[in-house]
């Protein structure tokens, strides 16, 4: 019988999978799309309509499928100014207040998304050329940021777990766990 740690391994380790996966397809699509464009555009002199369109949309979609997994492996764009003089003994003091910090404005960002996604399916705001409804991209965004939120927030909780002596391996202050990588 599964321990609810490992259940919860499990569940992370699907979701991730899921997005990587998916934002590969959009990737492998995005490339498709513009060898088939300029091979159309050079060769036949018959361009793909709508490709600029179509290649910002899933470039967003690109970007904000892949934010979840960049928040909870910490695999952000990170300045380390102040690690030489922070004392080591309260790194996970700094992490569980940056972590929360960086919850909060995800949280903020989302419900402003999430409120242009519904402004967007009242208003039938469609794309200028194809025609495409962005409510559901917007939405799409809103609903990513909202999970990466909710990963950060996990993050500082277990910062705090470890840091108080909680748990005492396994946390992300843990040197057995390893961040990034090709199978986290």
């Amino acid at each position: 019988m599964p321990t609810s740690s490992t259940l919860w391994f499990r569940v992370g380790r699907v979701m991730q999978l899921t997005l990587e996966g998916v934002a590969g397809a959009t990737l492998f699509a995005m490339m498709l799309l513009t060898t088939a464009d300029v091979t159309g555009r050079y060769f036949f002199n018959t361009p793909i309509l709508g490709t600029v369109e179509l290649t910002q949309l899933m470039l967003a979609a690109l970007v904000f499928l892949s934010l979840p997994v960049v928040c909870w492996r910490e695999e952000h764009v990170s300045v380390d100014l102040l690690d030489s003089v922070f004392p080591s003994g309260l790194i996970w003091i700094r992490q569980v207040l940056v972590n929360l910090i960086v919850t909060a404005a995800l949280w903020v960002m989302a419900q402003r998304a999430w409120l242009l996604a519904q402004r967007a399916f009242e208003w039938g705001d469609v794309t200028e050329f194809l025609r495409i409804p962005r409510g559901y991209l917007i939405a799409l965004i809103a609903a990513m940021l909202a999970l990466s939120a909710l990963l950060t927030l996990g993050r500082a909780v277990l910062y705090l777990l470890e840091g108080l002596k909680v748990i005492k391996q396994g946390g992300p202050l843990s040197p057995s766990t390893e961040r990034g990588g090709d199978n986290d």
